[in-house]
């Protein structure tokens, strides 16, 4: 079937309607914000700050291993960088970077003007903002965490950890946990209650519908890790036994809670990655997806079944081997729904005519690396084989090809494919080009050999090692990839700064997109759109040339769509499997209430922290009268 490609169509926007949707700028702006795009993009360059850092930890470390009895760090210093490399990779960048494309992308995707709960959105990136900041303030103090990014007890209680080192750590968790779960709830609400009209649930992009699997699955996975985060926390800081055999306790409920968290948060970062590449290869392939129903399906699937999976981490710890077959059962099964992704993207690069551009050039890096992670994937879930390999450098290879090369390519083609349309400016593509090609051989050459450390009886969380062990050529090998991935990396930050002045004009489409946030100007303007679209296809773009837009109408159900709910603040609620008018809702002004209630969260940390009363009667404070205002102002008008 031919696709019809548009044209720039974007709408002109009224200065009656750029006014009332209009923010400050400067610092005032900066605090009260709450533009769903403009936080977006403020989690997009927060969570890469924190990348950049951990990769900086990361090539420390592998500097202290490349050579045996290496003396760079000591084994403290070393604890501190593999403890706070793996908390900021999971907690600090992979879901919130995750997090931030969904934000900014999410409303313009299902054509509606913000989020369900704009300052709710605001306040999570503040709360996030806080919680990075919290965390590495343990650098400046001297006493980082220092017990694994795990953070397994009895090793990280006040017996075996006394300092405030994990102290940070389970604070930080917590803190952060706030965000991520409060973020979840305002996409699936979101994605449920705000899209426009005629955008049934069978016409999502699968980019939305990985969302909503990812924001269900932290909504039931996250309250359990800050349960035992909380409860760790409890023995530490008011002598509790939770985690204490010889009270009444157990270090394998410990374990047990995380990695229900833990592994299903595996997947919560695997799912909007794929979301990425099911965007990015049918606009490259110039072919609709192949098995639309099958890929969404397959997303639902790896949802569910990845709830029942946590044990394989605990093979090695004394599980019933009943309850060991069960779950290993249900890892091996997990890689069908996987696999069905999988072959639904060589099919529609079978019948496409694949361009190589950088965003696809990220996806096929993509397609590789999640095939060799997802091998060695199965292999741990065989539990003799887990049993060798539990604690080795086997297992840090495989995790990595997961959580790094299946995650953070998708995530670079999703900067290259994407920035044109938020900043309106092209990335340099051969400086694409080069970094994808540096980035896949320095990945490759870094943390393949760890595979055959691991094999060779390698431990994990070792500070050095001694000559002679079969191991000094491959440490080698794997220090010097390390330090090709980083270069490659940082050869797309300066595309990104460079693009800024330098970048040719993005226009509103440049690839032939599908999807409704290329029907918007680049950058798209404050209220996203000023008539809302009205869809009946999964490809608006390609088959609906030029896309209907709404009318505001006197019924509650119609006044939002047009000009006249533009210029009200005003955004269309649906409801229904096929996205029906349902009435209209009021989009919140700008506001500095979620600023002051996160500070107010932040303070109370803090004093829980330092055992400051003072401290946490400010944040209690502070938050009170946030929630306050937050409740009591409900009326639309300029600030």
């Amino acid at each position: 079937m031919s696709l019809l490609f548009r044209g720039p169509n974007s709408e002109i926007v009224p200065a009656e309607v750029e006014h009332a949707w209009s923010e400050r700028h400067g610092l005032i702006g900066f605090f009260t914000s709450v533009d769903h795009k403009r936080v977006g993009m403020r989690y997009i360059a927060t969570s890469f700050f924190f990348f950049f850092v951990a990769g900086l930890l990361a090539l420390v470390m592998r500097v202290q291993l490349a050579k045996p009895d290496a003396g760079v760090v000591g084994p403290e210093v070393f604890n501190q960088l593999f403890t706070m490399h793996g908390t900021t990779m999971i907690f600090l960048f992979n879901t919130p970077v995750l997090a931030g494309f969904g934000n900014y992308l999410l409303p313009l995707m299902i054509g509606a003007r913000d989020v369900a709960f704009p300052r709710l959105n605001a306040f999570s990136y503040w709360i996030f903002l806080f919680a990075g900041i919290f965390i590495y303030i343990s650098f400046v103090v001297g006493k980082a965490p220092d017990g694994g990014w795990f953070a397994y007890v009895p090793l990280s209680d006040k017996a075996y950890s006394p300092g405030i080192n994990m102290d940070f750590w389970g604070l930080g968790v917590i803190f952060v946990g706030i965000s991520t779960t409060v973020g979840a709830v305002n996409f699936v609400v979101t994605v449920f209650k705000m899209r426009a009209p005629g955008i049934a649930v069978n016409q999502l992009p699968i980019f939305v519908w990985s969302l909503v699997g990812m924001a269900f699955m932290i909504i039931f996975a996250v309250p359990v890790l800050t349960v035992a985060a909380g409860l760790l926390e409890a023995d530490r800081l008011f002598g509790t036994a939770f985690y204490v055999p010889g009270r009444g306790g157990s270090v394998l409920l410990y374990q047990h809670l995380f990695w229900f968290w833990g592994h299903p948060e595996v997947y919560i970062l695997f799912l909007p990655a794929t979301g990425m590449v099911s965007a990015i290869i049918p606009v490259f392939s110039r072919q609709r997806l192949a098995g639309y129903i099958w890929v969404a399906s397959s997303l639902v699937a790896v949802a569910f079944i990845s709830f029942g999976v946590w044990v394989h981490h605990m093979f090695a710890t004394g599980v019933p081997a009943a309850a060991m077959g069960v779950f290993s059962a249900a890892s091996l099964i997990i890689v069908i729904p996987s696999g069905i992704q999988y072959f639904a993207w060589i099919g529609t690069m079978w019948e496409g005519r694949p361009r190589l551009e950088p965003p696809m050039l990220f996806a096929l890096g993509f397609l590789v690396i999640f095939l060799l992670g997802g091998i060695s994937g199965v292999m741990v879930s065989s539990m003799p084989f887990d049993w060798q390999a539990t604690d080795t450098y086997f297992v840090v290879a495989h995790f990595h090809y997961v959580l790094n090369g299946a995650v953070v390519f998708p995530i670079f083609g999703a900067l290259y494919f994407w920035l044109p349309k938020m900043t309106g400016k092209m990335l340099s593509a051969r400086l694409g080009r080069w970094s994808f090609w540096i980035m896949l051989i320095g990945f490759n050459v870094s943390f393949f050999p760890m595979h055959i450390l691991g094999l060779r009886g390698m431990p994990r969380r070792i500070f050095t090692y001694h000559p002679g062990l079969g191991w000094d050529w491959l440490n080698m090998v794997a220090s010097i990839g390390g330090g090709v991935f980083g270069l490659g990396t940082g050869i797309t930050l300066f595309n990104i700064f460079w693009s800024r002045k330098h970048g040719a004009e993005a226009g509103d489409d440049p690839w032939g997109g599908d999807t409704l946030e290329w029907a918007t100007s680049s950058p798209p303007p404050d209220n996203n759109f000023t008539a809302v679209p009205i869809v009946s296809s999964r490809h608006p773009l390609w088959d609906q040339d030029p896309l209907p837009r709404g009318v505001s109408g006197p019924a509650p159900e119609t006044e939002s769509q047009g000009l006249l709910g533009a210029e009200r603040r005003q955004t269309p609620v649906t409801a229904g499997l096929d996205a029906l008018s349902e009435t209209s809702s009021t989009v919140p002004v700008p506001t500095a209430v979620p600023f002051v209630l996160a500070l107010g969260i932040a303070f109370v940390f803090v004093g829980l922290l330092v055992s400051a009363k003072l401290v946490m009667g400010i944040g209690i404070v502070a938050g009170m009268a946030g929630l306050t205002r937050w409740a009591w102002r409900t009326e639309v008008d300029r600030p």
